[in-house]
């Protein structure tokens, strides 16, 4: 081992992990497959690895508008009003005192 590698600290994972969701960390590549100068099938390929935080820094919030990753689930609706309580000491009150409709 080198002697200065003896003095740097180890890493954990989770240290990395951290160090590059707070930086981001950009990966590029381009594959082309060409057959006598004819370019038959060319594949960008661009990876951004960032914070949900850092990537709206930089200005992306493409999950916001994708349908795939916004709920389409409806909002709950309203729960109905609990019917009154009858004071202590007193007769329950019928179904029509309470304005609940006769089967």
């Amino acid at each position: 081992m080198s002697r200065n590698a003896q003095n740097l600290p180890a890493a954990s994972l989770a240290d990395i992990l951290e160090r590059v969701l707070d930086k981001g960390i950009v990966v590029a590549g381009d594959i082309k497959v060409k057959l006598v100068d004819i370019e038959l099938l060319t594949i960008q390929v661009r990876l951004v690895v960032c914070s949900v935080d850092k990537a709206m820094e930089m200005g992306m919030d493409w999950w916001r508008k994708n349908p795939d990753f916004v709920s389409a689930a409806p909002a709950p609706a309203a729960l109905p009003a609990p019917a009154p309580v009858p004071p202590a000491g007193r007769a329950p009150a019928t179904a029509a005192a309470l304005g609940v409709p006769a089967p």
